[in-house]
């Protein structure tokens, strides 16, 4: 059997990794001031950010059944045997029942998973997913990776204002009005396939401290190594500082990537916000560390 990874532009995997790992990668579309875009081809980040910063209207919209459709009968084509299709959450998108729409007519048997999540936190997933695919598994190994990864992960993220958020439906109106009102900076988590509020704090400088600090909280408690992706929109330098610092505090010392948000994301969450993905490796436990003294014989 060849069986094919498929996902959407919202796991905004980094460059080189799709072509690395033969990932296919469906895009979801962004309209902007009224005209639409298909993400990661036509329209970047920054053009999104800016398009925010100047109150232009900014809407996002799924693929179509079609899209999915067309993409299944081409790897078929190009000789898949089986296609593992794995997108954000469907309480956030209805790129999922598009998927499962074209799955149900595809010339091939099509899996289709709702991630529950997004970014790099479905993205390592996916990567997984493919690496376990081009050694041989079958389907239901996959499968199984895929949701053992998928899983315990988790993204916290920080951002500006909740204004994005409570235009696009993604957070209470209640929710906006408070942070707004109190200029309370919040903290969000991607939980249950929604974005919710965890806590909020009063400036910028410690919402960055308390997402890294609940990040090493995580991942203590898990005991498992982790991927760590910083991602961002018109925040370079504040995912760069953010991803030096976990790479020093989280156990284990994992690679941390920096990946800017697309423009679908972008759009809801607006500039200058900065999440942290998280994805353990359920069969893999942190090293253990050595107590004082062990290391060097004493």
């Amino acid at each position: 059997m060849t069986t094919r990874i498929v996902t959407d532009s919202t796991a905004y995997l980094p460059g080189g990794v799709v072509e690395q790992h033969g990932i296919e990668v469906v895009p979801l579309h962004v309209v902007v001031g009224g005209r639409d875009h298909v993400e990661g081809q036509d329209i970047s980040a920054a053009q999104v950010a800016a398009a925010l910063r100047d109150y232009t209207i900014v809407t996002t919209s799924r693929p179509t059944p079609q899209v999915f459709a067309e993409t299944y009968q081409r790897l078929a084509d190009e000789g898949a045997t089986a296609i593992v299709s794995i997108h954000l959450s469907s309480q956030m998108s209805g790129t999922f029942e598009a998927a499962q729409l074209a799955a149900a007519e595809a010339p091939v048997p099509v899996e289709v998973v709702d991630s529950e999540t997004i970014g790099m936190a479905m993205g390592f997933a996916v990567v997984a997913a493919a690496e376990s695919a081009a050694g041989g598994a079958d389907v239901p190994a996959v499968l199984e990776l895929v949701r053992s990864r998928l899983g315990p992960s988790g993204v916290l993220f920080y951002v500006d204002t909740l204004e994005h958020l409570r235009r696009g439906g993604r957070i209470g109106a209640a929710s906006a009005l408070l942070g707004s009102a109190l200029a309370i900076k919040p903290i969000l988590a991607v939980r249950g396939g929604r974005i919710v509020p965890v806590e909020k704090v009063r400036t910028s400088s410690r919402a960055v401290a308390r997402i890294e600090a609940m990040v090493v909280e995580q991942v203590a408690k898990g005991g498992h190594v982790v991927d760590i992706a910083v991602h961002h929109l018109d925040a370079q330098d504040r995912a760069e500082q953010i991803a030096g610092q976990l790479r020093t505090m989280v156990p284990g010392s994992p690679e941390v990537l920096v990946v800017e948000l697309g423009a679908v994301v972008g759009a809801h969450v607006g500039p200058g916000t900065v999440a942290i993905a998280v994805s353990p490796h359920p069969d893999e436990p942190l090293p253990e560390t050595p107590a004082l003294g062990e290391a060097s014989g004493s």
